[in-house]
């Protein structure tokens, strides 16, 4: 994974769900759970990709997590097939708007 994400510029790496995932420009896109692809997609299109081989929902919490699939590794064992399910996170990632930065509020102190 590291391998094929080396030359993407604006992604990073943070451990989290347990396992290691894969941000693009602050948002995750993908990751690794045990031997399980983690894939962010389009809610949208999650019926159609529940319907391949290997692809379930992700239920890291014991409910399905709209937007995020497993993928075991039968269904990206070849470097195509992990390509595939990497593009289509990133592309859906980027099509995101940017993520708003959080302004601190600071607080006027009056003399008296």
């Amino acid at each position: 994974m590291r391998k094929k994400l080396a030359r993407k510029h604006d992604v990073t790496e943070k451990p989290m769900f347990g396992g290691l995932s894969f941000l693009l420009k602050g948002k995750m896109f993908c990751g690794v759970l045990k031997e399980n692809l983690v894939v962010r997609i389009d809610p949208e299109s999650s019926g159609e990709l529940l319907n391949l081989p290997y692809v379930r929902p992700m239920d890291f919490t014991g409910r399905p997590m709209r937007g995020f699939l497993y993928v075991s590794p039968s269904g990206y064992k070849t470097d195509r097939e992990l390509s595939k399910w990497v593009e289509r996170s990133i592309d859906f990632v980027s099509s995101l708007p940017e993520k708003k930065k959080l302004q601190r509020q600071t607080r006027s102190h009056k003399k008296i």
